[in-house]
């Protein structure tokens, strides 16, 4: 079967490749038929032996045959027929298919030639094959003109050129237009159309002359504010610089001031001014620590440091102020925390200052804790601090950590204050990866939780060692205090410590307790009754092993050696965890100290700059062209024991330098000015450093004296080859610190 249909396709693929040779063998087979059948007939009908049955058969199979090929004709039409109906209609699909097909391209023609897209095709020769009509516009030629050349726009400008991981060639050309010069972005890429043609090359490009527009104008305005920021940050040094020299002088001469004999009126006077010039030197410090964080200046450090000791110092800094205003101020670092931990501990102190400081201003009684816990984190640390102050409105806690912003008017007018601070905080802790958050309702104090993470340092080389915890298990203390903020703090310590605490506000009742069990420990504040507290001293005798007193500084002086006499020690408020573990695991003293025998190591020194001394008598050049400073400088030297020599220019200190060296008595120290007329101080040390590295002399300390507070300036000092800096307003006890650590250059020499 499959041979008979292989032999039917070869002959019918004949046919068609031979239709002269096919209608010959058709033709004469046809014929031939034709002619044997009559020629058959006619013989048989003259033939002698007629038969007229075998006639008759003859033309009977005739006739069947003429029948069969009727038959077989007339299928064969009707299924010629049934073709012709069914190629007639796939000839209908064809021509709808095909009217399709045109409707599409001619859509797609349109398309092309009414978009604003370029479009180009090029051949592999660089004839154009295609150019839709914006190509033309942009050429400003005709359609038939473009076709068949190899026409290329003028370019006035190329811009960088990029190739995609498709191949596809990306650039952006400036190109002259009837409408004025345009940016042209270009998408070029080879295109094969069909299989049996050559491919292309297909340009399109997109007028996108707005965006490089805008992109250069917001390049412009970027440049703008760069240099707007930098001549903030001029203006702002300059601004500090010309503040902080007058203030240095008033708060210098008001220091001096304060240390002569005045009346208490004078007194009062005095201590105003130092107020005032304290506060407007806070508010400078905190224009330019927002000016930098504004202009991305800020600079993390991420050194180890112990963080017990960090808060109790922040706590003792602030006991003062909190003590004035008959509050208290405790603090309380969860034993779980490791000791030393790494990030930045000025920052960290900056901001817990500022919570702390906003706390104790904004409460009037009660008291501020600065709690350190554990965050839900790995490696994070929250400090809370918590007051009992006015608290915050919960429509304005939303606004509070905004610029210049404040509770409401009311708080603004009573308390004073620019709104920075909380900002200024805010955008520290977020730069340390941390957040801030606040819990507050009015009259019911305030909580500020600020979340940071900070890895802990194990390498065991800080300084600070671990407390060494006293063992509290099975032990009784006693706490006689009132309901305060530092008790519920020292309670919750001591029960960490293991020790089984009993809180008591009453005097009365601590005296009946006090007789019926032996305890470790009794802790009295002295804040209360003052000839019940020494009561409860000599009643506890017999019954506790240590007997401490409780007392800020200034309540020292209200209680006399006799009245200590039935306690063993005392501790000084706001307590170091450390001084309470020594206290409570010492052994039981065999008599009643006196107080000459306490020990005072938890309490904080008083020292007077009168008494301030350095160990040497070194000579001093001082730089400094402004009088008032000039004056206080010289007068703080003097009364240190030194020599000063003053000039009041760069020029007059290169010269006095040099004659001191030449007749061999340098200066010790040089005290240098940074802003100076004439010859400023960076362009002296550079001068002096090069004589020295020239002429192969003893080093010379100097030191700068500047008013402005930005990072860039100290680098600067330091580039120049300064050894340090003093920032004006200056601090005396730094200025005591440096130069106790110098000696005279004769000794140096020797």
């Amino acid at each position: 079967m499959r041979g008979t249909f292989r032999i039917k396709a070869r002959m019918r693929r004949f046919a068609r490749r031979h239709p002269r040779i096919s209608f010959a063998l058709r033709s004469f087979i046809l014929f031939s038929a034709a002619f044997g059948g009559a020629y058959g007939f006619v013989s048989g009908s003259r033939t002698d032996a007629y038969d007229p049955n075998t006639f008759a058969i003859g033309a009977s199979f005739l006739f069947a045959i003429a029948c069969v090929a009727l038959a077989t004709l007339s299928m064969r039409m009707r299924w010629m027929r049934k073709k012709m109906r069914g190629l007639a209609l796939h000839n209908e699909a064809l021509v709808d298919r095909n009217w399709e097909l045109k409707e599409a391209e001619e859509r797609a023609r349109n398309l092309f030639e009414s978009q604003s897209d370029i479009v180009l095709l090029r051949a592999a020769d660089g004839t154009i094959t295609f150019v839709n009509d914006a190509f033309c516009e942009l050429a400003q030629q005709p359609r038939e003109a473009l076709l068949g050349s190899q026409y290329v726009l003028p370019i006035i400008e190329q811009g960088k050129i990029n190739i995609d991981s498709r191949g596809t060639r990306i650039h952006d050309q400036k190109i002259p237009s009837a409408a004025g010069p345009r940016w042209i972005a270009w998408r070029e890429g080879i295109v094969r159309f069909d299989a049996g043609q050559l491919a292309e090359l297909q340009c399109v490009g997109r007028d996108v002359t707005d965006r490089t527009e805008t992109e250069r104008a917001l390049a412009e305005a970027r440049d703008h504010a760069d240099d707007a920021s930098r001549a903030k940050s001029r203006f702002l040094a300059m601004a500090s610089h010309e503040i902080r020299t007058p203030l240095n002088g008033i708060m210098g001469m008001n220091g001096l001031l304060l240390e002569t004999t005045l009346t208490p009126e004078q007194t009062t006077y005095a201590k105003a001014i130092k107020t005032s010039s304290e506060a407007l030197l806070s508010l400078i410090d905190e224009l330019l620590d927002y000016s930098k964080i504004e202009a991305g200046k800020i600079d993390l450090e991420h050194r180890p440091f112990a963080l017990a000791s960090l808060i109790e110092d922040i706590t003792e800094l602030l006991a003062p102020r909190a003590q004035a205003r008959k509050l208290e101020i405790a603090s309380y670092v969860d034993e779980r925390l490791p000791m030393q931990v790494i990030g930045d501990a000025a920052r960290l102190r900056q901001v817990l200052l500022n919570l702390a400081g906003n706390a104790i201003k904004f409460t009037t009684e009660g008291g501020v804790a600065l709690i350190v816990e554990p965050g839900k984190q790995a490696n994070e640390i929250s400090f809370l601090v918590r007051d009992t102050g006015i608290g915050i409105a919960p429509e304005a806690q939303a606004r509070i950590f905004r610029e210049f912003e404040q509770a409401d008017e009311r708080i603004a007018r009573n308390y004073g204050g620019t709104g920075l601070g909380l900002a200024i905080s805010e955008r520290i802790v977020r730069r340390m990866g941390g957040h801030i958050t606040l819990q507050s309702a009015l009259g019911q104090g305030s909580t500020f939780e600020v979340t940071i993470p900070l890895p802990p340092h194990d390498d065991g080389d800080g300084i600070d060692k671990p407390i060494e915890t006293p063992d509290l298990r099975d032990t009784s203390i006693m706490l006689i205090a009132p309901h305060s903020v530092e008790a519920s703090l020292i309670e919750r310590r001591l029960e960490r410590w293991g020790a089984q605490t009993c809180t008591i506000s009453d005097i009365a009742v601590a005296r009946a307790l006090i007789p019926e069990r032996a305890w470790h420990a009794i802790l009295v504040d002295g804040a209360m009754n003052h000839s019940a507290v020494t009561q409860l001293g000599e009643l506890a005798q017999p019954h506790a092993l240590h007997r401490l007193i409780m007392f800020t500084p200034t309540m020292r002086h209200e209680y006399p050696p006799e009245a200590m006499a039935g306690y063993t020690g005392y501790l000084v408020k706001p307590l170091r965890a450390a001084s309470l573990a020594t206290r409570l695991s010492a052994p039981a003293p065999a008599l009643a100290p006196s107080m000459a025998d306490i020990d005072e190591s938890t309490e904080p020194e008083v020292s007077s700059p009168n008494t301030v001394r350095s160990p040497h008598r070194l000579t001093i050049l001082l730089a400094e062209d402004n009088e008032i400073n000039a004056l206080l400088m010289r007068t703080l030297l003097t009364r240190m024991g030194h020599q000063v020599v003053l000039t009041t220019n760069g020029e007059a200190a290169l010269e006095s330098w040099l004659g001191a060296e030449s007749a061999g008595t340098p200066y010790d120290l040089v005290l240098m000015d940074v802003q100076m007329p004439r010859l400023d101080g960076i362009e002296a040390t550079r001068q002096i450093r090069a004589r020295e590295a020239g002429q192969r002399v003893q080093r010379t300390p100097i030191l700068a004296l500047t008013a402005n507070a930005l990072v860039e300036d100290r680098y600067a000092c330091f580039e120049a080859g300064m050894d340090g800096f003093l920032v004006k307003p200056l601090d005396r006890d730094k200025l005591a610190e440096v130069l106790a650590g110098l000696k005279p250059m004769h000794t140096l020499a020797a």
